[in-house]
């Protein structure tokens, strides 16, 4: 004796999986942007008191000028960010600057901040990336931390010529431990406070 056809079969669980998961929604307006736009309000209700409508609108035409010659920049630094993300081989990085990579991956990490060009726009996308291909949270410090402090680039175009060999070598003798500790204690604590992401 034959089964009734089954009109609505059950979706195996191959099919849910193959579904699109929404995504969590982030909130367009949140605490820190009307936080911000609270002390815009009153900024520029203090501006139009003193020096009336000249005066904000001074501001505003000054600030979008300086908008539209960053924009740039955060585009490109972004668009940097995305490519090394896709270039960078996700294993070589694991190897040499992720979790398992020890002191090594610290002066790594600290090597290569030491030598990036550029400023923030560069830094802080290459970075990012890092952290997508498998660089773990200590050589990321590292990385940041040695371009902060050490940063060939500012220290021969603006702190040799100003502060003097003597002061720029001193300088950048005392901060070259600074990175590899900031990554030991960051790695440190990361793992304590996210033990299951430490492991993976």
């Amino acid at each position: 004796m034959s089964e009734p056809p089954v009109d609505n079969p059950a979706p195996s669980s191959d099919a849910a999986e193959d579904e699109p998961r929404p995504g969590r929604a982030r909130k367009p307006v949140g605490w820190s942007v009307i936080t911000i736009g609270v002390l815009v309000a009153v900024s520029a209700t203090l501006v139009w008191r003193r020096d009336g409508l000249a005066g904000v609108l001074d501001i505003l035409t000054h600030d979008l000028g300086l908008f539209g010659g960053i924009l740039p920049r955060v585009l490109a630094g972004c668009l940097l960010g995305a490519f090394i993300s896709e270039i960078l081989p996700h294993d070589r990085v694991s190897r040499s600057l992720g979790p398992e990579s020890g002191l090594k991956g610290l002066l790594i990490g600290s090597a290569f901040g030491a030598i990036l060009p550029g400023g923030p726009f560069t830094a802080y996308p290459v970075a990012s990336a890092l952290l997508a291909v498998g660089a773990d949270f200590g050589a990321t410090i590292s990385m940041v931390v040695s371009w902060t402090l050490v940063g060939y680039g500012r220290a021969v175009a603006w702190e040799l010529p100003i502060m003097g060999a003597d002061f720029t070598l001193w300088r950048i003798m005392i901060s070259l431990p600074l990175p590899v500790l900031a990554g030991a204690f960051g790695r440190f604590v990361y793992v304590r406070m996210y033990p299951k992401r430490g492991d993976e």
